[in-house]
């Protein structure tokens, strides 16, 4: 058990992503970020499973154990993860992903971008968030809206840098999802 490693994780990542998000435009979220990792639930796992910043201590958790109980904790509780995002269709009856609101998005791109930074450290690149994003199947469990605004976001910090990117991201005021799209419009 590494109780101060996994602290000084979870920290550096929590402080990234405050940073972030005030470039984006939501400080607030930035502060409340991640908090949920501070309860027994998810912090007693994370210091047990914890290597050394190399990778989620949740994925070392679900090889020994067959899930993450640390995981299932934290997305059932922060709204910047898609997995929260899941309701019953009125539709199908069945239950389906759907839209983040605006805040949460920017927020979880936020989440991304620090996680990608803190696990990929000094060999960090602009792109890497990118192509975690487009090398994960799960990624396709999103809203289709969802995951397209967050795959153009994540382009355009591979391509055009971060300034950029935290500058377009602050300018959006609403977005306004079609229901079966593969494109959402964008409001400043």
């Amino acid at each position: 058990m590494d109780i101060l490693g996994h602290l000084k994780t979870v920290t550096r990542h929590r402080n990234l992503v405050l940073l972030h998000c005030i470039k984006c435009g939501i400080p607030f979220r930035g502060l409340v970020h991640d908090l949920s990792k501070f309860s027994p639930a998810e912090f007693i796992p994370g210091a047990m499973y914890y290597e050394a910043g190399k990778r989620s201590p949740n994925e070392h958790e679900r090889e020994e154990k067959g899930y993450s109980s640390a995981w299932l904790h934290h997305k059932g509780r922060n709204r910047h993860h898609y997995e929260y995002w899941y309701d019953v269709s009125v539709v199908s009856r069945t239950y389906e992903p759907v839209p983040m609101p605006l805040e949460f998005l920017k927020e979880s791109f936020c989440d991304r971008v620090a996680a990608t930074k803190v696990y990929k450290g000094e060999n960090y690149k602009n792109s890497d968030a990118l192509d975690y994003f487009r090398s994960r199947p799960a990624e396709q469990l999103m809203h289709p809206c969802t995951a397209c605004i967050m795959e153009k976001w994540l382009t355009m910090l591979a391509e055009e840098g971060e300034e950029k990117t935290f500058r377009h991201i602050r300018s959006i005021g609403e977005i306004r999802y079609c229901e079966t799209c593969s494109r959402a419009k964008i409001i400043r």
